[in-house]
């Protein structure tokens, strides 16, 4: 498990599907708001934790359709099918990889890039709580949404359709955690809540991703 999880991070870098990319990305919705909103600090503060969070999922979209492509082009996803590791502990360590290439750069951009948004000082710690807690959601779907568009050619565009429903309940309470943290609120409810989707995600979807697997291979 811990090569194939070694391979799927290498592919991920080397395909120019890695962090680089999403991270760029990140950056410049966070540098184009402020050219399009204005310069207002008090504005700009206010619809930060929405800002970054669109940022953060429209960048882990980036990268979902190459979580099964590569392997589907080469026809190892036929051989690691029939391999003795379960389906569903490969789906998860595709997810798994691309979280850690995808999801856990954005976690650690976020307070910078929080800084080109004027994030308040209270925020910044909610920011990396509710990215670090729903993350790890959006990878999960996205690799349920892979498995779904495998070998579908041009599947970019129908996998982002099929998927961005399915991220809105993480989108929502995970921009009301970091938008509670920055004006002093409570925040246990919405971050209990984003938790739950986020194990309900990881308990059930691998399973769901391997029947569709299976379904696609024959």
């Amino acid at each position: 498990m811990i090569a194939l999880l070694s391979r799927d991070l290498a592919l991920a870098v080397r395909a120019g599907g890695g962090f680089g990319l999403g991270l760029a990305f990140f950056l410049i919705v966070t540098v184009l708001v402020p050219f399009g909103v204005g310069p207002d600090t008090e504005l700009l503060s206010r619809i930060a934790p929405g800002i970054l969070w669109v940022g953060a999922l429209l960048a882990c979209l980036l990268s979902l359709d190459r979580i099964f492509a590569l392997d589907w082009e080469d026809g190892s996803l036929d051989l690691l099918a029939t391999a003795p590791l379960p389906l569903e502990a490969l789906v998860s360590l595709k997810a798994l990889a691309h979280w850690i290439t995808t999801g856990l750069p954005l976690v650690l951009a976020a307070p910078v890039l929080g800084v080109l948004m004027s994030l308040p000082p209270e925020g910044y710690l909610w920011i990396v709580a509710s990215l670090a807690v729903g993350t790890p959601a959006l990878s999960v779907i996205g690799t349920f949404g892979a498995a779904l568009t495998v070998g579908i050619k041009r599947g970019g565009l129908l996998l982002s359709l099929l998927v961005l429903p399915l991220y809105v309940p993480t989108l929502i309470f995970g921009a009301e955690v970091a938008r509670r943290g920055a004006e002093g609120l409570a925040t246990a409810t919405p971050l209990a809540l984003l938790g739950g989707v986020t194990c309900g995600t990881i308990a059930l979807l691998p399973f769901a991703s391997a029947a569709v697997l299976r379904i696609n291979l024959r």
